[in-house]
């Protein structure tokens, strides 16, 4: 086998025609002088997904689990399958633009000390996410209490490469050799905040997070409207966050941001009382988790509900 340059390394559960899309924009807009690999993990889907890939005549090495597991886990063991000096991270819901990857590269090669740049994220519709941000802590809580968590925490904006505190992994490059120097992703994270303690530890290690606006990618809006189905996303992203801030904070500053973080939520739950199109409960439900992180059932407990049923079907 060849040397490889650019792994790209893509996580799919039950999204076959966004991660056919995903495969499109990899094949159009793909550096040609750079030496690479498609590596997809699929996380057993049930939607024909791996049939997908594997008929549609894409050059992708195709990783099918017999058990849905989570999102850190996913992109760690795409790393440590990859042969590329640098691994594109991306969603099968991300779609790349022309000159991302490239833009990517060049940034980690400008910046040897930098182990992770990151894309700005477009939504479906074009327009531009916040996508990079401070690390959490005292100081970006009591910003959200202010209503300056645009001013003082998003950190994707300006049109030059800059240095942030940790960027989402939708469309997220990482010089593979700093991933294991850190032992890549905590499995401990199921989804949610699994990033931002990879930024952390890449940080703590002495390397640097960078922010590449020049790269674009395009991550599809599916979170659902529906308060019922939005729950176990809200229930895991705060668990997330509490496992987070129990890692790398000291327990009273822990306890102090979730307390800023519950009130923030609740502001925003008398506030859209009155603004048409927000839902209160969404963000009483919330201000409920902020508190109180472990209880409910989230995504895990969804994942392994399936994978019970997987094993006792006839």
């Amino acid at each position: 086998m060849g040397e490889v340059e650019l792994s790209y390394c893509v996580v799919n559960t039950n999204g076959r025609e966004y991660l056919l899309a995903c495969l499109d924009a990899i094949e159009r807009t793909h550096p040609r002088d750079l030496s690479r690999e498609v590596l997809v993990l699929d996380n057993c889907s049930d939607d024909g997904s791996v049939a997908a890939v594997e008929q549609s005549g894409h050059d992708a090495r195709v990783i099918a689990l017999d058990r849905r597991t989570g999102k850190s886990e996913n992109d760690s063991a795409l790393m440590r399958e990859s042969r590329g000096r640098w691994c594109l991270m991306l969603n099968e819901d991300s779609e790349l633009h022309e000159g991302a990857a490239q833009a990517l590269v060049q940034a980690l090669r400008a910046d040897p000390a930098a182990a992770v740049a990151g894309a700005q994220l477009l939504s479906t519709a074009g327009e531009e996410k916040a996508c990079a941000w401070r690390l959490p802590g005292l100081g970006t809580a009591l910003a959200g209490l202010l209503f300056l968590h645009r001013l003082i925490t998003v950190q994707s904006r300006g049109s030059r490469t800059r240095h942030v505190g940790w960027v989402q992994s939708s469309a997220m490059l990482v010089r593979r050799d700093a991933a294991a120097e850190v032992d890549y992703l905590d499995p401990g994270f199921f989804v949610y905040s699994d990033e931002t303690d990879f930024c952390k530890r890449l940080r703590d290690a002495g390397w640097r997070v960078l922010y590449e606006p020049s790269a674009r990618a395009v991550h599809h809006d599916q979170l659902t409207t529906d308060i019922r189905s939005a729950r176990r996303r809200i229930v895991e992203f705060h668990r997330g966050r509490a496992r987070y801030l129990a890692k790398h904070k000291s327990a009273p500053e822990a306890l102090a941001v979730r307390l800023c973080g519950a009130v923030f939520y609740g502001m925003r739950a008398v506030a859209a009382l009155a603004l048409p199109g927000h839902d209160p409960r969404r963000y009483v439900l919330h201000a409920r988790q902020e508190l109180l992180p472990w209880r409910g059932e989230g995504i895990r407990e969804a994942a392994e509900e399936y994978n019970r049923r997987r094993r006792i079907a006839p």
